[in-house]
């Protein structure tokens, strides 16, 4: 059943982790230099390297999550397993944009610092909804 809300809260988290990330630059580095997912997979900083990969991480997360659907226990499990890789994505960015170098020129945080805040509250909403799928599931199994 791919109709359900925890689809939708799913495949949003999807779109911003997988497809989001490649159009939108983490940071500013210099006036004509954009930090994107692709330029953090080639950067030789370990950090900026565990942001891409845990950023395509998030996303593969996400579509397994949206694709396992008949096994809710595995769904959730994958849902908070996504979640504490966006915690570390939030802990790594924000530790990366305070301690961005070149402050004084012209250093911009970009928006997709937020991204793993949002990424978060649609898996929390998501594991809500399945909780809620499980509970109406098991209230059916006792009836008969």
């Amino acid at each position: 059943m791919i109709q359900r809300i925890q689809t939708v809260y799913l495949s949003i988290a999807f779109i911003i982790a997988g497809v989001l990330t490649n159009f939108i630059p983490f940071f500013v580095i210099e006036e004509n230099i954009n930090m994107f997912l692709v330029n953090t997979l080639s950067n030789d900083s370990v950090l900026l390297k565990s942001v891409g990969i845990f950023t395509i991480l998030s996303a593969i997360l996400s579509l397994v999550a949206i694709f396992s659907y008949k096994k809710r226990q595995n769904q959730f499990v994958v849902n908070r397993l996504n979640v504490l890789i966006n915690f570390y994505l939030l802990g790594v960015l924000i530790y990366l944009s305070l301690t961005l170098p070149g402050e004084m020129k012209i250093s911009e945080k970009g928006i997709l610092i937020y991204f793993p805040i949002v990424i978060i509250v649609l898996l929390v909403m998501a594991n809500k909804a399945i909780k809620k799928d499980e509970d109406l599931v098991k209230s059916v199994d006792r009836l008969r």
